[in-house]
């Protein structure tokens, strides 16, 4: 089953500094329907003025990757960890046990990011923060895993959960065959562009909420960039 989520249905709220859309149930918004899809629990499409961002505030318990579309966002924590994450890196941080950060965009332009968070197969442990380039040079008509929590994906930034984020470039015309592990749910967003999934339209920034399909066909109807979620049912 596909789901299209057109992004003019998701739920959000501007506060000057940040216009956010959430993809599930997050703050302020609350859809019974959209709680979270398999361990995924947050995707959010986050829009960060310059020089504001978020203070310092905490987590547990939850696997937190944030993929830059644009701009750069600096992060700080309590474990001393500091790091600038820019366009077409990805940052990861393990929350387990406990964390503080703060995350800002320092930068004189704006700031465009998707911030995921996925639930973790134990609870507690030390936390971590990493982060890590993907040039998408590297992932042009090919998905790279950019976070995981499957021992084979060597090259990808760790994670703490049955799940892996994957990335894609995209040219006009081309198609990505992707297999997901048995009982694997997936969700699919393009940054920009369209493109056809199982022959479901998506628009940039559209969600595609993905269950019983083991094998899909993504083709670009435009130039398009990907980011997919494949984690555990």
């Amino acid at each position: 089953m596909i789901e299209l989520r057109p992004f003019s249905s998701l739920g959000g709220a501007n506060h000057g500094w940040l216009n956010a859309k959430h993809h599930f149930s997050f703050a302020s918004y609350y859809d019974p329907a959209r709680m979270s899809h398999g361990a995924l629990r947050v995707w959010n499409d986050d829009e960060i003025a310059p020089n504001t961002g978020f203070p310092a505030h905490p987590h547990s318990d939850m696997e937190i990757i944030t993929y830059v579309r644009e701009g750069a966002i600096t992060h700080q924590d309590s474990l001393g960890n500091k790091g600038r994450t820019e366009a077409g890196d990805v940052q990861v941080m393990s929350a387990g046990s406990g964390i503080r950060h703060a995350e800002y965009n320092l930068e004189p332009v704006k700031t465009t990011l998707f911030q995921i968070w996925i639930e973790p197969t134990q609870q507690g442990g030390q936390p971590c923060w990493g982060a890590k380039p993907f040039p998408k040079g590297d992932r042009s008509g090919k998905f790279v895993t950019l976070a995981s929590g499957f021992k084979d994906d060597a090259d990808a930034l760790p994670i703490r959960a049955e799940a892996r984020v994957l990335g894609t470039t995209l040219k006009a015309g081309e198609s990505v065959d992707v297999a997901l592990n048995d009982n694997h749910k997936g969700y699919l967003v393009p940054a920009t562009g369209a493109v056809e999934v199982n022959g479901v339209r998506a628009n940039a920034r559209d969600g595609v909420a993905i269950s019983n399909e083991p094998n899909l066909r993504i083709t670009a109807l435009e130039d398009s960039e990907l980011v997919l979620v494949e984690t555990a049912a």
